[in-house]
């Protein structure tokens, strides 16, 4: 139980790193603006964490509901936000009752999903007709990050996203967004740059994974990481993440 414990603290760690940086916030903002929400209306942040997003569009007006499928990240969120609506669900099995909600938003969620046309459907249902999905998130091939061992950062940042349910779904939104029958689908990237000691514990956690699935040994991942902090600490540190957002509307099925 410890264990587990200090790997959820340390998730959040790496979760309040990466939001907390300028560009995440700018990132986020967009994604409430393609959502288009009149005032007061409802909203679903699917994979809501700890809760960030769901305080920010309640702020914005918009009565959101989070959803999660860890109960300890729930529990973060509640803590951190103890007036929001935050509930333990599936994407793919929303607890929500069919047109509540006139958007949906998930941000970093769709590369966890192994079936994501049948978030998409469960998305269909809970949105009111006219309603507005947003999907964002990084595809995972391509974490750019400078080194003077170009070939390693390769092979990490590739064994990293053999890891990942489905590294490229970003990359494949718009796709899936009209495959699932919504209409005026439309797709950008914002390509963010990170260049302080905050993005450490990403990239050391980034290098332990390629460590733990055999691609790097001890030695490669110590190495590396001792280079990405020297980097930090002389200002040299480079990481350059596309983001990618798409988003579509939800017209009456017909």
């Amino acid at each position: 139980m410890p264990e587990k414990k200090e790997k959820m603290e340390a998730l959040v760690r790496r979760l309040d790193a990466v939001d907390s940086q300028p560009g995440a916030a700018a990132l986020r903002a967009r994604s409430y603006e393609l959502l288009e929400l009149p005032a007061g209306a409802g909203v679903v942040d699917v994979g809501c964490g700890a809760g960030r997003a769901v305080a920010e569009l309640a702020g914005r007006g918009a009565r959101p509901v989070g959803v999660d499928v860890s109960a300890e990240m729930l529990a973060v969120a509640r803590h951190r936000w103890p007036e929001g609506d935050f509930r333990l669900g599936d994407a793919c099995a929303l607890p929500l009752e069919d047109g509540l909600v006139a958007g949906y938003r998930a941000d970093k969620v769709f590369h966890e999903l192994a079936e994501p046309a049948r978030a998409l459907a469960e998305a269909r249902r809970v949105l009111a007709p006219g309603g507005r999905a947003v999907l964002a998130g990084q595809d995972w091939d391509t974490f750019v990050i400078d080194s003077d061992d170009p070939a390693l950062t390769r092979r990490l940042v590739h064994a990293r996203a053999d890891l990942v349910t489905a590294p490229r779904a970003a990359r494949r939104q718009r796709n899936l967004l009209l495959d699932a029958g919504f209409e005026d689908v439309h797709a950008e990237v914002r390509t963010e740059v990170f260049t302080d000691a905050a993005m450490l514990p990403v990239l050391a956690g980034l290098a332990a994974a390629a460590r733990a699935a055999g691609a790097i040994d001890a030695d490669q991942e110590a190495a590396w990481v001792a280079e990405q902090r020297r980097r930090a600490e002389t200002d040299r540190l480079f990481l350059a993440l596309p983001l990618f957002v798409a988003s579509g509307v939800s017209r009456p099925r017909g």
